[in-house]
């Protein structure tokens, strides 16, 4: 007699992450860091619907996701908003057991009247 046990697609998702980042074209933009936001998500495939235990070593831990996120985004100045949501796509891409990547990076204060956005997909959905 086999037994199957439950599983489900798993999405990891952060979302409305805020902070600054050295980030544009503008001279000010090269000089002070400015306001971004990041949604992400990060699909995991299938997965059983009740952990195999209640260990967080047997998980990913989205205290580590949301550090990299910071960690990327603040490296290094970048000039394009495409560089940089492209450099966070491939280094959440490397994660163990992440097989896609949707990632969202809004510049909130380049204008009055608008949120400007890059979103990119990479991987299995």
């Amino acid at each position: 007699m086999t037994t199957t046990h439950a599983t489900g697609t798993q999405i990891l998702t952060l979302t409305g992450l805020r902070f600054d980042a050295n980030l544009g074209i503008l001279s000010h933009e090269k000089t002070d860091p400015q306001p971004i936001q990041v949604d992400a998500e990060l699909s995991l495939g299938a997965q059983p619907l009740s952990p195999r235990d209640d260990d967080i070593l047997h998980v990913l831990d989205y205290r580590k996701v949301r550090q990299i996120i910071i960690d990327e985004c603040r490296a290094e100045h970048v000039n394009l908003l495409e560089s940089l949501i492209g450099k966070l796509a491939n280094r959440l891409m490397q994660l163990p057991g992440v097989l896609g990547v949707r990632v969202k990076i809004a510049k909130l204060e380049i204008f009055d009247d608008c949120e400007v956005a890059i979103r990119i997909e990479t991987g299995q959905w």
